[in-house]
């Protein structure tokens, strides 16, 4: 299995619309779900031969593997970094080259064994990536899709798509209209969830969820879908 020519240390630049940082399991499906869409990704990693063969081979012609500075020099960046595993160093030791980028959030702040997190109820994983990097413009999203989600993410049947919600935080408008423009095309509704604080309810969503999941056996293919008619 080879990397094609694109893919390695310097075949990466800041023409890149969105840089993923980390090739475990929610970045490389990111990765290959917003290139699939069109946006030119590079997958920043330290190890691009795990990273292809967690792409199963399948690497769009917008996908480049990187190396982790090449994805932190994107116009916009996704870490797929646990708090718990030194997200907030991470990001700080890329501070320059995030100033003033718009960072996508997916992080839920998990202890070690999932069972609960280490953050108390008054502020969430986005808000403490906000606090220690004001200058960065912090979307929320994806917190709250599981991994497996992305591999078949409609739920419908074939005679009736459907597709499932992305909910989306953040302060910063613009900053959540680069995200929707980036996400265009890719195969989730996506909804305005309000400011960051909102990531507050929506991380301990994640937790219900997986709760509720276990206890319907749909876990961890699910996902939420707001549902409603007009009045």
């Amino acid at each position: 299995m080879h990397l094609k020519s694109s893919s390695v240390p310097g075949g990466a630049d800041a023409s890149a619309q969105l840089g993923v940082v980390g090739a475990g399991n929610m970045g490389v499906r990111l990765a290959r779900m917003f290139a699939r869409a069109g946006r030119r990704v590079v997958l920043g990693t330290r190890d691009p031969q795990r990273a292809l063969a967690r792409l199963q081979g399948e690497l769009p012609p917008t996908l480049t593997i990187g190396t982790p500075a090449q994805a932190f020099a994107a116009q916009a960046v996704l870490p797929t970094v646990f708090l718990r595993d030194g997200l907030v160093a991470l990001l700080a030791e890329h501070r320059a080259a995030l100033a003033s980028k718009v960072l996508i959030d997916i992080s839920n702040p998990f202890n070690q064994d999932y069972s609960d997190y280490i953050l108390p109820w008054d502020t969430s994983s986005a808000e403490v990536l906000q606090q220690a990097l004001p200058e960065v413009r912090v979307v929320g999203a994806f917190k709250n899709v599981f991994a497996e989600v992305f591999d078949r993410p409609d739920f419908g049947a074939a005679s009736a798509s459907v597709l499932s919600d992305v909910l989306v935080v953040g302060d910063d408008q613009d900053a959540k209209s680069v995200f929707l423009s980036l996400a265009q095309g890719t195969p989730f509704r996506y909804l305005d969830a309000g400011p960051l604080r909102n990531a507050r309810t929506l991380e301990r969503l994640t937790l219900i969820t997986g709760r509720l999941g276990r206890q319907l056996g749909t876990y961890p293919r699910m996902n939420w879908r707001l549902l409603g008619e007009s009045a």
